[in-house]
């Protein structure tokens, strides 16, 4: 090799300020000569050559989004929120999965007995256990990633609850749509899962995470026990699949949403047990 680079163009090189086409030659043969690589390493600044290798130490050791995050930054959700999203517990496979194969047993049953109550009452439950399953340290095991998360503790249980609604209501529908026989008194699900999960959410600042969704839940069982034992024949609909129970459902919906409201700031400080 009769041609290296000149010692003033390695500390250029160095300093990134070399230009075109030399450039272009001092890469070429940097690749191919190690006595010049060894006084390009003499000549450079050892602080910022340190600080380069951190900066590739800290990209190589990143972690890879994976589709669901790479596709909600896309549309153009910040990378934190995005993150929290992804790591939403009921949006992982297993949890979908799980759904979808009590769903299918829910309406090969509803085919058997040909009555929609079973569905009717197990479908409201989903978004409620769902949205349970998205916040507080006793369920989420990305807690401690949300709490230093620079989001509101409110718009962040407010980001998850819609993702989990959509992903639970979206798999109710589709369910819906196996029980065609029934018209619309097969989506009379919807307003009682509202209520049931806006009613949850309220509670959970006062009761905690597992506590609030948990009685809920029960209360709702136990409303369905009671209008089963007060009706008079197995053909008449359960009281809340009638139009006055979707009216008092669709109430309580309303009345759970105001009241979480009133209390959205007690979510800064919510850690997830009861008081």
């Amino acid at each position: 090799m009769t041609w290296h680079v000149a010692e003033d163009d390695l500390r250029a090189y160095a300093r990134g300020d070399l230009a075109a086409p030399l450039l272009w030659s001092a890469d070429t043969h940097l690749a191919a000569c190690a006595e010049c690589r060894g006084l390009l390493a003499d000549v450079s600044d050892p602080v910022a050559l340190d600080a380069g290798w951190e900066r590739l130490d800290a990209e190589l050791d990143a972690p890879r989004p994976g589709w669901f995050e790479a596709l909600l930054t896309r549309a153009g959700i910040p990378d934190h929120t995005a993150r929290l999203l992804a790591a939403t517990p009921v949006l992982r496979r297993s949890w979908l999965a799980a759904v979808v194969f009590l769903l299918l047993a829910t309406v090969g049953a509803v085919r058997t007995t040909e009555s929609p109550t079973l569905f009717l009452a197990l479908a409201p439950l989903l978004p409620l256990a769902g949205v349970a399953l998205s916040y507080g340290p006793a369920l989420d095991p990305t807690y401690e990633m949300t709490v230093v998360a620079p989001t509101h503790g409110f718009r962040l249980l407010m980001i998850r609850t819609l993702a989990v609604l959509v992903a639970g209501l979206g798999l109710n529908g589709l369910a819906t749509l196996a029980l065609p026989g029934y018209g619309l008194r097969a989506l009379a699900w919807l307003l009682p899962a509202l209520a049931l999960t806006a009613t949850g959410l309220a509670l959970t600042p006062r009761l905690g995470s597992v506590r609030a969704p948990s009685l809920v839940g029960g209360a709702w069982i136990t409303v369905l026990l009671v209008a089963q034992a007060a009706q008079q024949a197995q053909t008449v609909v359960l009281a809340p699949f009638t139009a006055a129970g979707q009216g008092v459902a669709g109430a309580v919906a309303v009345l759970g949403a105001a009241l979480l409201f009133l209390v959205r700031d007690r979510f800064d400080l919510f850690d997830g047990s009861a008081g």
